[in-house]
């Protein structure tokens, strides 16, 4: 196995793929370790490199590669050190697309695997890098940090990128944690819904047991501690802070009529 294969393998390929010797990256057991958020349609590194920071600064994970897929899409592969399901990948690239580029078509934002993967089977692995493309003629590859925005609106190579390389830009890159992971999920989960009480009512917070990836800190015996909580924590999403807020004031008496 030449290093190039190592370093993929290391950071991609699940256990059960390895052990049936296919090149795939769901395993047997329908886990995958590799998961692939894109932006195309135009490609634009300066609308997805928040994202490549964000995870970092925001969730505290390990920087994702950043690939060009040799067509039309700069591409970030996130590498997870145990296998996911399906379901759970996809939860995950989708709260990212709701987290940073919400403003964006879903049709701009290919994700492996996809939304509907608790459902439908996904491809059995998304497309190798690097690769030649035969439509294009031009190369995929894994690019360093630095370089994306080189590329414009062409995200590819007319040549063929070396392998030990590629290799190099890989063998920098560490895969999240379970720990990181299950935090990371946490923090993009929705927000529980507050609704507004009513002017005689105290508002009930939502059951724990309702939101178990829930970023806030709990238990909660005062509802006014938790809707304060919420109105104040930036990981929660404007629209329930702004509710939050609302339902403080009827509780006080003082909402604007």
């Amino acid at each position: 196995m030449d290093r190039l294969q190592t370093q993929y393998q290391r950071l991609y390929l699940p256990p059960t793929a390895e052990a049936a010797g296919a090149p795939g990256l769901v395993g047997g057991d329908g886990r995958v370790r590799a998961l692939v958020l894109a932006l195309r349609g135009p490609a634009d590194w300066d609308l997805l490199a928040p994202v490549w920071r964000g995870v970092q600064a925001d969730l505290a994970l390990p920087a994702p590669a950043i690939a060009v897929n040799g067509v039309d899409a700069f591409e970030l592969w996130f590498s997870l050190a145990e296998p996911v399901p399906l379901a759970e990948a996809s939860a995950f690239l989708q709260g990212l697309h709701q987290r940073y580029l919400a403003e964006v078509k879903p049709a701009r934002l290919p994700l492996w695997p996809g939304p509907d993967a608790a459902t439908t089977p996904p491809q059995p692995h998304a497309t190798r890098i690097p690769a030649l493309h035969p439509d294009t003629g031009r190369w995929s590859a894994f690019v360093a940090p630095d370089l994306p925005a080189v590329f414009g609106d062409d995200p590819s190579l007319d040549f063929q990128p070396g392998e030990d390389a590629q290799a190099e830009l890989l063998s920098r890159l560490a895969s999240i944690t379970p720990d990181a992971w299950q935090a990371a999920l946490a923090r993009l989960q929705p927000a529980a819904v507050v609704a507004a009480p009513t002017p005689t009512a105290v508002p009930t917070p939502p059951l724990a047991a309702s939101t178990p990836h829930h970023a806030l800190n709990g238990p909660y015996q005062d509802p006014r501690r938790f809707l304060m909580d919420v109105m104040n924590d930036p990981t929660v999403a404007l629209a329930y802070r702004i509710e939050a807020a609302k339902a403080l004031l009827v509780a006080a008496g003082t909402a604007p009529r």
